[in-house]
């Protein structure tokens, strides 16, 4: 066993560094002469841009200029574009408009970019940026999406009154409604997903830098993609080739897809740096974040089962209403409303299956990729309406479940929607699960908190969620030095998963090198020659695999080598930990040996390039499905409307673990995260200003350590074959089921109360109202 390859619970190798405060973050890169942006932005959610005036900030101390979007136009900067093909419901294209780079004519969320600002410092931007004056004429507002596509709802843009971007359906609409038609039993439900923001430790940012000489840009900067934003930038934006654009990102204080590839600012501080002749900083305030940042979820669904005499599920019926926000600039702030629908139908062999998802334009901030992007909605909504499908039915919603889970005889399974799941053992999860949390003992528990004056539930989801999928390939590199050491370089970026650590845990396993011997090298666009980026659970599965591909390459030709040096046929040369040897003999090389003796001509096979440099990609041909069953458990003080964690339960499969700590690490915080929303997160607007009332954390709250519980975290591997490793994918996972499971765990807590529909967030207050509502007179 490889004790510090694959399978291995290393401690990172990133965590000194950055617990000694020398981490490489945007702040900590400084540039000669750097000037800083400060963006003046719209007070109102929607309003008509009657005057700026912007004379008496460009004359205040230390400004170098002030800018609005005619400035843009002027420079020829281009808007970015969508690429997705979609309709409205009338057939009709779908209607679409992206950000302009600055607010122009009109303003349509709170906090929309109206003017820039740029001084020598950041104290002399926001003094000048106080003194821009824009007058202007505010109009009605809309922020949620129901109320959008009301009649009478104020439009976000004149050209679409009716508020719908656009309109789709997936699966069999025939089948269903036959299969509805049929049904002994449908049960309806409701289900509203709250607006979030990713809270990032490390605020966005981007600095930019311009050299005359070459005509080329530098972008550094907190994102998640560098190719991708690279692409955007010079193909959409400037009108570039890509060579002429460098993006480089350091270490990145948090992500969860907020940090994406088509933000306004990182083309401002590009466009300025050229403009003034020097670099040009953006730093985002933490008041202004929720203001300036795209958000995640938001979405409101209404889903029906169909149900057979013995309680087996026949089709499921969805329609949802995605709420887009004001601006669609690219095709990623559509992707939470379609990308992963299939995951509606779960783990479960429900027959028949229809989903209609309208997209509908708001006065709020652009939606974006949040943690699941899809996946912890959809799990939220089948394991929401299965619960209540057992409640109405009269019957254990565990058996309900069992009754109607896929088995591992059925794989691979292509589900009603979409997705073929090509390996999995659900049943298995459920009953470890319910073992570890000892479900048979809730109702002796439930007692005992009955006797304490408190009510206790418990709640179970089963999740799955579609990863690493396809298209985009992405890239690893493995070049040795005439010295013998490695480096790594990976076209995916880490915003704290620990990719440094578990990409070379893959090269220990494969190679036999000593850790300390790698170097790892990882968003630069100039060093790295191509990646898609972090997202959707890929890193490991995609990156790992090419980096394991570019590690074949890397012996095959190693092997040669050794072969020619041992005076030996490369057939009869093995490799292993780290090692050439010759079958049935003690004689045998290094790979460090073999590494130097490669940028030795004269030590090398006629006709054989010198040096020992392996590059790979790896394109997924199907995607991958983690899975896992959740346990939630939870009190609520019935006289204050207080909801307490007091167990949670994962048993997970997310293929191959690299690094099972790390594994761990990733669910745990994942779990947290889908609990914050489900206990306390939510972007709340005023329904008649528009105006963002939790902006702060005053008003946002977010999970403390008093707020949870103690996490029991297992796993039950059943890697895929879809790649050599045999990786699902695990930095989603968490979040996916934990919206359900604690929501569910809550209902049940409720529900003897008369509480059983009852949405996110379960503040103290939303649930002390509820039920008082159910129960006005008894519980006064």
């Amino acid at each position: 066993m490889n004790r510090r390859g694959i399978g291995q619970a290393l401690e990172r190798v990133e965590d000194p560094r950055l617990l000694r405060g020398e981490g490489r973050f945007l702040s900590d890169r400084r540039a000669a002469r750097e000037a800083h942006l400060v963006l003046v932005r719209s007070p109102h959610a929607h309003a008509r841009i009657l005057r700026i005036e912007t004379g008496a900030a460009a004359a205040a101390p230390g400004v170098l200029g002030v800018f609005t979007a005619e400035d843009l136009q002027r420079d020829g900067l281009r808007p970015t574009s969508v690429s997705l093909q979609r309709k409205r419901p009338d057939g009709q294209p779908m209607f679409w408009r992206a950000h302009p780079g600055l607010a122009r004519e009109r303003v349509r969320h709170v906090g929309d970019p109206v003017v820039a600002v740029v001084a020598e410092s950041l104290a002399q931007a926001r003094d000048a940026a106080d003194q821009v004056v824009v007058d202007y004429e505010a109009h009605g507002a809309v922020t949620a999406a129901a109320r959008a596509i009301a009649a009478g709802a104020a439009a976000v843009w004149e050209q679409c009154p009716d508020n719908v971007c656009n309109a789709f359906e997936i699966g069999e609409r025939a089948a269903t409604d036959a299969a509805f038609a049929r049904a002994a039993h449908v049960v309806k439900g409701r289900y509203e997903i709250s607006r979030v923001h990713a809270q990032f430790m490390e605020p966005r940012g981007a600095l930019g830098e311009y050299d005359p000489a070459d005509g080329r840009y530098t972008l550094h900067t907190d994102t998640q993609y560098v190719h991708r934003v690279r692409e955007v930038l010079a193909g959409m934006v400037f009108g570039i080739p890509e060579h002429r654009i460098r993006v480089v990102a350091g270490d990145i204080g948090g992500a969860f897809g907020g940090k994406g590839w088509a933000h306004l600012e990182q083309r401002l501080v590009l466009w300025l740096a050229r403009r003034l002749a020097r670099p040009v900083r953006w730093c985002c305030e933490r008041s202004e974040a929720p203001l300036a940042d795209e958000h995640g979820r938001d979405c409101l669904s209404e889903a029906e089962l169909a149900l057979d005499a013995e309680g087996r599920f026949l089709a499921l019926r969805v329609r949802n209403l995605s709420n887009l926000g004001a601006y669609v600039s690219c095709d990623r702030q559509l992707m939470p409303s379609f990308a992963n629908l299939g995951s509606l139908v779960g783990v479960y062999a429900i027959p028949a299956a229809h989903v209609r998802v309208t997209g509908v334009f708001t006065h709020t901030n652009p939606i974006a990729p949040y943690r699941g992007n899809g996946r912890p909605e959809a799990i939220y909504v089948i394991e929401r309406l299965i619960d209540d499908a057992a409640r109405a039915l009269g019957v254990d919603r565990i058996e309900l479940r069992r009754r109607n889970l896929i088995a591992p005889a059925a794989m691979p399974y292509r589900t009603a929607l979409t997705f073929t799941y090509d390996c999995g053992e659900f049943e298995r999860n459920l009953e470890r699960a319910l073992s570890l949390a000892d479900w048979a003992g809730f109702a002796a528990r439930r007692e005992e908190a009955a006797r304490r004056g408190q009510w206790r539930g418990i709640g179970l989801a089963n999740a799955i969620e579609r990863a690493a999928s396809p298209p985009g390939a992405e890239y690893a590199e493995i070049r040795f030095d005439p010295g013998g050491d490695a480096t790594l370089l990976l076209g995916s970026k880490s915003q704290g998963q620990g990719h440094e650590t578990v990409f070379r845990q893959i090269a220990c396993e494969r190679l036999g090198l000593d850790p300390a011997t790698i170097r790892y090298e990882e968003g630069d666009t100039a060093a790295v020659t191509f990646g898609v980026g972090t997202f959707g659970s890929r890193s490991m599965a995609l990156g790992g695999s090419a980096l394991w591909r570019a590690a074949e390459r890397i012996v095959a030709k190693g092997r040669c080598i050794a072969a020619h040096l041992l005076e030996a046929n490369p057939a009869d040369v093995a490799f292993g930990d780290g090692r050439f040897t010759i079958a049935g003999t003690d004689r045998g090389l290094s790979l460090k040996d073999v590494a130097r003796a490669a940028f030795i001509t004269a030590k090398l096979p006629a006709g054989m390039e010198p040096g020992l440099f392996e590059r790979a990609a790896f394109a997924p041909v199907a995607e991958t499905f983690p899975n896992g069953c959740h346990v939630c458990e939870v009190e609520i003080d019935p006289d204050t409307g207080v909801t307490r964690l007091v167990a949670y339960t994962v048993v997970d499969d997310v293929g191959t673990e690299v690094n099972p700590a790390l594994v761990k690490g990733q669910v745990a915080g994942g779990v947290v995260q889908g609990l914050g929303q489900v206990l306390m997160e939510r972007l709340a607007y005023d329904p008649e200003s528009g105006q963002l009332l939790t902006a702060s954390f005053m008003d946002y709250a977010m999970p403390r350590a008093d707020d949870l519980c103690d996490l029991r975290i297992a796993s039950h591997p059943v890697p895929t074959a879809l790649n050599p490793l045999g990786v699902k994918g695990v930095g989603e996972a968490g979040a996916v089921g934990a919206l359900g499971a604690a929501m569910n765990a809550i209902v049940d807590a409720l529900a003897p109360a008369g509480v059983t529909a009852f949405d996110m967030p379960a503040t103290s207050e939303r649930v002390w109202r509820a039920i008082r509502a159910a129960r006005p007179v008894a519980a006064r």
